[in-house]
């Protein structure tokens, strides 16, 4: 929403000069300061911004309103990087996180995204530490009809994963839920690398709740460096979010977002496409 007031006032301006660009820039930067970008990075964005919005000569055609609001959508998703989707092929996914992060969920969603495209999904039920992860993976396999494996009661993470790629070796895309904690500690990781080495994973995607603040963030930089995440997957990107978070995260974890999960239903889980969600962060 400050985000598209800033652009309001672009668009209400009688005229463009230096004043109302350095009012535009502020705003952005309070902006992206209470949606959780790191103060350092809000900073320099802006900066940036404000140098181009002051020396750039608009493009032919272009009026100097219209190449302010571009040059603020170009800063916005340079932030974010390049999409890169998981590849349609056959692969084994390894999804790992913290408690509460919506994991569980995000593997039943994931087996639904790539059966929709074609591909047959196995679900390995590793997480040995919360007792309902196997109920609701079974459960959410079964929603999606998708194959599944688990061992209700086994302690051992890594013989149900070595156990669980045997069994379903005839899927196409293998995803494993892995054990999250309420802090980052040392044997948590131990077994997830085990975990990892067991299933020959080719992706580690760590799944991160999108109104996550920064403490948060900081645990989720320790664990994508120390777990050798491969990308990210924001869950819970819908109204109640702050969605400027990709921001932070994109910058704080140096891992590109791959999905987004932006509601409950099992088909809400889509590739992350950085133009087009700056686009959605700035218009009305």
């Amino acid at each position: 929403d400050s985000l598209r007031a800033a652009l309001r006032k672009i668009a209400g301006a009688s005229y463009i000069d230096e004043a109302l660009i350095k009012e535009i820039v502020r705003d952005i930067q309070r902006a992206l300061i209470q949606a959780d970008v790191n103060v350092q990075l809000a900073l320099a964005i802006t900066k940036n911004l404000q140098h181009r919005a002051l020396n750039e000569t608009p493009p032919p055609g272009m009026s100097p309103r219209e190449n302010v609001v571009r040059i603020i959508y170009e800063e916005l998703v340079k932030i974010l990087g390049q999409a890169r989707e998981v590849p349609l092929q056959k692969q084994r996914i390894l999804l790992v996180g913290l408690y509460g992060q919506g994991k569980t969920t995000t593997a039943g969603k994931l087996g639904k995204y790539f059966q929709k495209k074609g591909l047959s999904v196995g679900l390995v039920a590793a997480d040995v530490h919360r007792p309902a992860a196997y109920d609701q993976l079974k459960q959410l396999s079964e929603q999606v009809n998708v194959a599944f494996y688990g061992e209700p009661g086994e302690k051992d993470a890594v013989k149900i994963a070595k156990h669980g790629v045997k069994a379903l070796e005839a899927s196409d895309v293998l995803i494993v839920d892995t054990s999250g904690r309420h802090a980052l500690e040392p044997d948590l990781i131990k077994e997830i690398e085990s975990v990892a080495k067991a299933v020959e994973a080719n992706e580690r995607l760590l799944v991160l709740d999108a109104t996550t603040g920064q403490n948060g963030l900081a645990q989720a930089e320790v664990f994508s460096r120390e777990a050798g995440v491969t990308g990210l997957i924001l869950t819970k990107l819908d109204g109640s979010a702050k969605g400027g978070v990709a921001i932070a995260v994109a910058d704080r974890l140096g891992v590109p977002i791959q999905f987004v999960g932006v509601g409950e239903a099992v088909e809400d889980l889509a590739p992350f496409e950085p133009a087009a969600y700056v686009e959605w962060l700035l218009t009305d």
